[in-house]
């Protein structure tokens, strides 16, 4: 496509995600369902596309700094800067990396971009150089340990996260899906944590590979594997997924269970367990039951009270943890809105546990950064349920050897923390509780 052409579109996709009334991923897969954009871009296209929007969602506080000293509409100085970004991020020994984009510019813009690109990061204020809401910043602050901490965790947040996949364990060994996919071109290193990971080299199109096809692989972040590790579920039990959305959980507590007993994928949303029929279809599982509930009081959930030995609540929460994949989260989320989501995320684990067997296993999770939706959430259910015993998550995976347990947990060994500066995953936090 014409650079001015492409330009253009990376304004208008930026001017429509900008109010964030939707998610990011939704704007950006409406832009190209839209009739002006059918068929309309190729894949490099739609890429340039999508990391414009991207990058001007993560930098957003640097760029809008930025935009005031420039000319034109702010969605278009805002698209100029994020595609700049991802040209100089693709190619960054390169000087001539923003070529393509300077010959749609006047000759103003091209100076203005210059003086942009020319400014160091270091050079500016925290706000603008890590892009981070200040309440958020704040909140970041107290957790670490000091302000290096803090700055590498907030220059973390800025950057792409890799691609994780995670072997069916069902379907064969990871080095030998490494590898498969290796001879097709796709490279990837062994995940340092789970057993079941591969992190790959690059976006390659898994979807056209023999190993997606027969439930080989399932794209799915490392920091996410692990929180099935520590369910254990195994061989011949009840177990439920609390809050199983698209299902990637799910399907990695059925190969745990090597596709026997029952495993019961709830949730809210009928459109988020549409999601999972494929990719169930492809796993070679046959003991996932997927049933739609109406809230955490279902009658569904209450038949099923006293009956189970496993249950993971993967919390609905702020998302805070995957930044580096949803950046537009940390503008559209408040205080308020985290405030709310702890009474929500506290009722769903006290229905959750109910439904366990005496001496049952209960795994709170979510993707969150925050420890109002972490730790105070656990803190008030110890509160309510003297009489369960909270479980070490370093025992659970140094039972299972996993290396460097000790370094992925915090509270003497009791919660799963993971890091994105630290551990290149997500970031996540689990609490385990063996029921009364």
């Amino acid at each position: 496509m014409h650079p001015k052409a492409l330009l253009d579109a990376c304004t208008e996709l930026v001017k429509q995600a900008l109010p964030f009334a939707h998610p990011a991923d939704a704007v950006v897969s409406r832009f190209f369902r839209q009739q002006h954009g059918k068929n309309a871009y190729g894949s490099r296209d739609r890429a340039v596309l999508a990391e414009t929007l991207y990058h001007v969602l993560r930098h957003k506080l640097r760029f809008e700094h930025f935009a005031p000293s420039g000319s034109g509409p702010r969605e278009r100085r805002l698209a100029i800067l994020g595609f700049a970004q991802h040209l100089t991020d693709q190619r960054p020994q390169d000087p001539g990396a923003t070529d393509f984009l300077k010959s749609a510019l006047t000759e103003q813009e091209k100076s203005w971009l210059d003086a942009c690109l020319a400014i160091e990061p270091g050079a500016l204020l925290d706000r603008h150089r890590y892009s981070l809401p200040d309440w958020l910043a704040d909140i970041l602050r107290t957790q670490c340990a000091d302000p290096a901490d803090f700055q590498a965790l907030a220059a973390g947040l800025l950057q792409t996260a890799p691609v994780d996949l995670r072997v069916n364990a069902l379907s064969g060994r990871r080095e030998d899906v490494q590898q498969e996919l290796k001879l097709l071109g796709i490279d990837s290193q062994l995940t340092p944590y789970s057993p079941w990971g591969l992190r790959l080299n690059g976006k390659p199109a898994l979807t056209r590979t023999d190993a997606f096809a027969r439930g080989a692989i399932e794209v799915q972040d490392e920091g996410s594997q692990l929180l099935a590790l520590l369910v254990e579920a195994r061989r011949g039990e009840m177990v439920v997924d609390f809050c199983a959305g698209a299902g990637g959980k799910t399907l990695a507590l059925g190969a745990q269970m090597r596709s026997t007993g029952r495993l019961y994928a709830l949730d809210t949303s009928a459109h988020r367990l549409d999601a999972l029929k494929p990719r169930l279809a492809r796993s070679q599982l046959s003991n996932v039951h997927p049933s739609v509930i109406a809230h955490e009081r279902d009658e569904r959930v209450k038949r099923l009270s006293g009956k189970i030995d496993r249950v993971l609540v993967d919390a609905p929460c702020s998302g805070l943890g995957t930044l580096r994949r949803n950046p537009d989260l940390k503008w559209r989320q408040n205080p308020s809105a985290v405030a709310e989501m702890q009474a929500r995320q506290m009722a769903i684990l006290t229905s959750a546990a109910r439904l366990l067997k005496p001496g049952g296993r209960l795994v709170y999770a979510t993707c969150s950064l925050l420890p109002q939706e972490n730790e105070e959430v656990v803190s008030a259910f110890d509160a309510a349920h003297p009489g369960w015993q909270p479980l070490q998550a370093a025992e659970i995976l140094r039972a299972q050897k996993i290396g460097q347990a000790d370094d992925l947990c915090t509270g003497s060994g009791r919660f799963l923390r993971l890091w994105p500066h630290r551990h290149a995953t997500d970031g996540f936090f689990a609490s385990i509780w063996q029921a009364k």
